[in-house]
């Protein structure tokens, strides 16, 4: 993220790994929200020829067509893991996490109620997230069933419409959608 997006530091929090990591800013403190899994599964997915391969504190990653090898990994070793999608990214975390926890460990951090967040999202791993909004939005590029279930959609793909979607939030004086 830091390589991506230099202005990182204007935020309070940011829910990373898929909400496995919560990272502070200002302390630069980086607090893991989940075991990382052992490092056996890592060297069954390289043994299953699964490639590429990105291993995060937490977050295992490869892309489809590997979730068989990888599926194929978590039974070998006996693990309690989830296969996540993300537009054809595959992400290995704990059973039970996702943005959507993230963002409840930097909520309470924060002293904030959800029905102060507004999410953005536009894959299968954005749905739990936008259920824990106050306002779930969906870009344009969105998948179907994500645009079904958010509160707002976009005319806009990607990050364009991130930036639509502050625009009506300024716009608006905060004041958008509510459920």
């Amino acid at each position: 993220l830091k390589a991506v997006f230099p202005d990182y530091a204007l935020f309070d929090k940011i829910v990373v790994e898929n909400g496995a990591l919560l990272y502070t800013p200002a302390s630069e403190e980086e607090r893991l929200l989940a075991p990382a899994p052992p490092e056996e599964f890592a060297d069954r997915l390289r043994a299953l020829g699964v490639a590429p391969l990105s291993l995060g504190r937490c977050i295992v990653a490869t892309w489809e067509p590997n979730e068989t090898k990888v599926l194929q990994a978590v039974r070998d070793l006996g693990l309690e893991l989830e296969i996540i999608f993300n537009k054809g990214a595959v992400m290995v975390l704990p059973s039970g996490v996702n943005k959507a926890t993230g963002l409840a460990a930097a909520l309470a951090d924060l002293g904030l109620s959800p029905d102060n967040v507004i999410g953005v999202g536009d894959a299968e791993n954005d749905h739990a997230l936008l259920r824990a909004c106050g306002v779930g939005a969906a870009v344009a590029n969105a998948l179907p069933m994500l645009k079904e279930a958010a509160d707002i959609v976009l005319d806009k793909a990607r990050g364009d419409g991130v930036a639509e979607l502050i625009d009506r939030v300024l716009a608006k004086d905060g004041a958008l959608y509510r459920r």
